[in-house]
């Protein structure tokens, strides 16, 4: 299932991610899919990685978390990656709640036995996470299943990405969105650069979404109105309750605020040819021109006490008050007579 198949006014495919928000248990991973539907999301999308297929069990320096990471310093990637990762066996649950809810469940698979085992799930389409755009052999065997693939390009070069590009396509990806994304945990709405969408699109010739890792639904909106088809974000259910995601998700409130905002947005982009709307007729009725302001008679002279410019519209222009001056009435009007040239001589 592609995401521009969700399409209204090029409304934008709302993902919500669960990632470790769970906090290793799947009543909770439950209820964040149930949160998301209620939020209006269009997806819920899983990690699939175990601590073994994702890293090593080993001490060495190179496999800790750098300690002035905002959230996650001095962590060893096994004990972090244990911690957040998402049972195997939970999957399937999490896919069928989602699906009779109507929303698409999907996943980022982390290495090939990942793909292997959502394709017996048969999902409907893959994330490549964005420090697995590097990992060519991975993104080669996910675009073999035909599938849709989303890829994100957080902390990636355009030379990265080329190469990411070029290997899902050479290996049978038809359907491809790139995410702009800023890998910052959290990140700020100043490194979002969100003008990035337009020209990546350019650039690729793919649709283009937004991964937002940012506080609020500010970043997620402009990103929309930059042309993003796919919007990303962390869903928690309680951010107090302390995930390793939960500084940089949004609680089911917050995320039904970022869903209308981002469709507001999606909507509110329009037409550069749109001048006027149908829905401004009453504004434009209500345009001021010229009125009789106090009864006249006949052959009375036209001045600024007996024609001024008022609201509504109805006579003449404002703009032909000089022209109007000077002239007398053919006939008798009263206060609130509309001003033509058919009323003067």
């Amino acid at each position: 299932m592609t995401p521009d198949k969700h399409t209204a006014f090029r409304r934008p495919f709302m993902v919500a991610e669960i990632s470790g928000n769970h906090q290793g248990s799947l009543d909770k991973a439950l209820e964040i899919v149930r949160a998301a539907a209620d939020s209006g999301a269009d997806a819920v999308k899983l990690q699939t990685y175990t601590a073994d297929t994702i890293t090593l069990d080993v001490d060495k320096p190179e496999f800790f978390v750098g300690g002035d990471h905002k959230l996650w310093g001095a962590r060893r990637l096994h004990d972090l990656s244990e911690e957040a990762h998402t049972p195997w066996e939970w999957h399937k649950p999490v896919f069928e709640l989602a699906n009779e809810l109507g929303l698409v469940a999907f996943s980022s698979p982390f290495d090939e036995t990942a793909v292997d085992f959502l394709e017996e799930l048969d999902a409907p389409l893959y994330k490549i996470a964005s420090l697995e755009i590097v990992d060519i052999p991975l993104i080669r065997h996910v675009a073999q299943t035909g599938k849709p693939i989303i890829m994100s390009m957080g902390a990636a070069t355009i030379g990265e990405v080329a190469d990411a590009v070029a290997a899902a396509r050479e290996a049978g990806c038809e359907d491809l969105t790139l995410l702009v994304c800023t890998s910052s945990y959290p990140a700020s709405a100043a490194d979002a650069h969100v003008s990035r969408i337009p020209a990546v699109a350019a650039t690729f010739g793919v649709k283009v979404g937004y991964s937002d890792h940012a506080p609020g639904v500010g970043v997620s909106a402009a990103a929309v109105a930059l042309g993003a088809t796919v919007i990303e974000k962390h869903l928690t259910i309680r951010r107090s309750d302390g995930s390793v995601d939960a500084e940089f998700s949004l609680e089911p409130h917050e995320f039904e605020a970022l869903v209308d905002a981002c469709r507001d947005a999606a909507v509110a982009i329009g037409s550069p040819s749109a001048w006027s709307s149908p829905s401004e007729a009453e504004s434009k009725r209500l345009r001021p021109s010229l009125w009789v302001t106090r009864a006249v008679r006949a052959g009375d002279p036209v001045t600024h006490e007996n024609v001024r410019s008022v609201r509504p519209s109805g006579g003449l222009p404002p703009a032909e008050i000089d022209n109007v001056l000077g002239h007398v009435f053919a006939e008798d009007a009263d206060a609130g007579t509309p001003l033509t040239w058919a009323l003067l001589r």
